[in-house]
């Protein structure tokens, strides 16, 4: 795999991932490349609403329309990584103070500037905010990919931003041509 990015790509973990932390995850890859690679669980919702997460740092949801529709929404464990800081995945990129540009249109942001702009404005209106993000050292996913402990596959925006979480990795398996309960948890080389 070398010089390929798997840079906004699906990461489908395989049915014998033992790791309870991706355990029948879809990872969404924002940064790939020699130094590693980063990226955010997308189908794993948490018990707080984006409401709760606006309260514990202080930052009030405006009482308006253009807003009403973040209060709801989840916060997703993004990995075992930082898992006290908020990353956006949002779309579309804008200009925050510290965003990661995945695409053309995807960032992820981890600045408080975005939080401070979607409770007065809602916009950018496509998100998807996690705490914690998924990490790789140098040559880790590779490895990883080589263990058949991942399947991977061309992201998809509709998938991240317009399907409800326990529709994701179906979705993104759906891109493969595969049924994920027909995907066996024995590993073969050939």
């Amino acid at each position: 795999m070398d010089n390929v990015s798997l840079t906004h790509h699906f990461l489908i973990a395989m049915p014998a991932m033992a790791d309870p932390n991706f355990s029948r995850t879809l990872t969404y890859i924002c940064e790939h490349n020699a130094e590693g690679a980063l990226g955010v669980i997308i189908n794993r919702p948490m018990e707080m609403s984006l409401a709760t997460l606006f309260d514990r740092v202080s930052i009030p949801l405006e009482a308006n329309e253009a807003v009403a529709h973040f209060g709801e929404k989840p916060v997703y464990f993004g990995g075992p990584v930082q898992t006290d800081r908020g990353f956006v995945l949002h779309r579309p990129a804008g200009d925050w103070q510290s965003s990661l540009k995945v695409t053309g249109d995807i960032s992820l942001t981890s600045s408080r500037d975005i939080l401070q702009t979607m409770s007065e404005t809602g916009e950018p209106h496509d998100v998807l905010v996690t705490l914690g993000y998924s990490g790789w050292s140098a040559g880790q996913l590779e490895w990883e990919l080589s263990q058949n402990a991942w399947l991977t596959v061309a992201a998809e925006p509709q998938i991240i931003f317009g399907l409800a979480p326990e529709e994701r990795l179906p979705a993104a398996m759906k891109l493969l041509g595969i049924d994920f309960a027909n995907l066996s948890d024995v590993a073969g080389h050939a």
